[in-house]
C-alpha cells in the first residue's frame, strides 16, 4: 500500500513521521522506496521517530524535526525458544541486524560504525537539537507562515478574571430597587417571587470563599 501510493503520482513528497517503530523489516522495505524514489524526500518528525521508525527517517533527502519531538535508536529485540544453539542463532542473527540498521545510520550521519553501536547499545535518546548535532537530522521544523504573521501578544491576568466574573453576578443577580418595589406590589405574600434563590450578599459571601 505504501509503495503504491508513493509511486501514484512524481515530484518531490513530504512524509510526516510520528511512530514508536515496529518490525525491522517492514522499515526496511518503507526506507528502501524511499530511497528508490527519484525526487526529493523530505521526512517531517513531528512526534516521535523511535526503534525502526529512526530508520526510516534516514532515507530523507532532508530530515526535518519539530522543537519538541524526539528520535531514539537502540540495538534491535526480538523473541526466541529452543535449546543453546538456536539462542546462539538468535544472537547471530540480532547482530546481522544490528549491523543493517547501522548501515543507514552511516550513510546518513556520517558517524563511525563503533561509535553508532555504541549509541544504540545505550538506548540513545535525541531531541532535535541533538538529532541535529549528531546528524541523524537536518534542522529544525518551522513554519514559516507563523514566523512572519503580525500575532497579537495575550497575558493572562487572574485578577482581571476575577473581577469580569464579579461584575457579571453583579450585574445579573441584585436587583433594582424599582424592580423590588415593583415584585412586593405584584405578587402575593404567601407565594415565592421570581427573583427568589441565592441573594446577592450570599452569591458574593460564596465567591469570596474560593479566593485563596
Amino acid at each position: 500500500m505504501f509503495h503504491d501510493e508513493l509511486f501514484a503520482g512524481s515530484g518531490p513528497v513530504t512524509v510526516w513521521l510520528n511512530s514508536p517503530g515496529g518490525d525491522c523489516i517492514a522499515a526496511s522495505q518503507i526506507y528502501t522506496m524511499l530511497m528508490d524514489y527519484k525526487d526529493d524526500v523530505t521526512i517531517k518528525i513531528d512526534g516521535i521517530a523511535a526503534s525502526a521508525a529512526s530508520v526510516i527517517a534516514m532515507a530523507g533527502t532532508k530530515v526535518l524535526m519539530a522543537p519538541t519531538a524526539l528520535m531514539m535508536i537502540h540495538n534491535p529485540m526480538t523473541m526466541a525458544y529452543g535449546n543453546h544453539a538456536d539462542m546462539e542463532k538468535a544472537i547471530e542473527m540480532l547482530d546481522e541486524v544490528k549491523e543493517s540498521i547501522i548501515n543507514a545510520y552511516e550513510i546518513r550521519t556520517g558517524m563511525s560504525r563503533a561509535k553508532l553501536s555504541h549509541l544504540m547499545d545505550s538506548e540513545t535518546w535525541m531531541n532535535a537539537v541533538k538529532a541535529i548535532e549528531l546528524g541523524f537530522a537536518d534542522d529544525i521544523l518551522t513554519d514559516t507562515k507563523k514566523d512572519a504573521a503580525d500575532i497579537p501578544a495575550y497575558a493572562f491576568s487572574g485578577k482581571e478574571v476575577e473581577m469580569v466574573l464579579v461584575n457579571k453576578l453583579t450585574a445579573h443577580f441584585k436587583p433594582k430597587a424599582q424592580t423590588l418595589a415593583q415584585a412586593a406590589q405584584i405578587a402575593p405574600v404567601n407565594e415565592t417571587p421570581a427573583s427568589a434563590g441565592k441573594t446577592y450578599d450570599e452569591l458574593m459571601s460564596r465567591l469570596n470563599l474560593l479566593k485563596p
